[in-house]
């Protein structure tokens, strides 16, 4: 995904009445639209799909920075000693 500054920059305006054209352009080419208010940048255009790869790889920087914080704690156990608890704790079921 790259940014093309002359293409993927429009202002608000421009959106409004392209609307149709605009998401037929990002998901064609999977490149977020940077919408613009007063010259500003106010917002992004984003497909579907993009944005759910994007949900999906934050939710794994979480899980990564939360066993970062059980590292760094001390909280980490051998693969013998979790699966004996599994074992003990399926046999106490039965």
């Amino acid at each position: 995904m790259n940014i093309n500054l002359k293409e993927d920059i429009k202002p608000i305006s421009y959106i409004k009445t392209n609307a149709a054209d605009m998401m037929d352009y990002i998901n064609d080419r999977k490149n977020p639209i940077i919408v613009t208010q007063h010259g500003e940048a106010r917002g992004v255009l984003l497909d579907v799909e993009s944005y759910q790869n994007m949900i999906d790889a934050m939710g794994i920087m979480k899980l990564m920075q939360i066993s970062e914080k059980a590292i760094q704690d001390g909280k980490v156990y051998g693969n013998e000693a979790v699966f004996s608890d599994l074992r003990e704790r399926i046999k106490a079921k039965k």
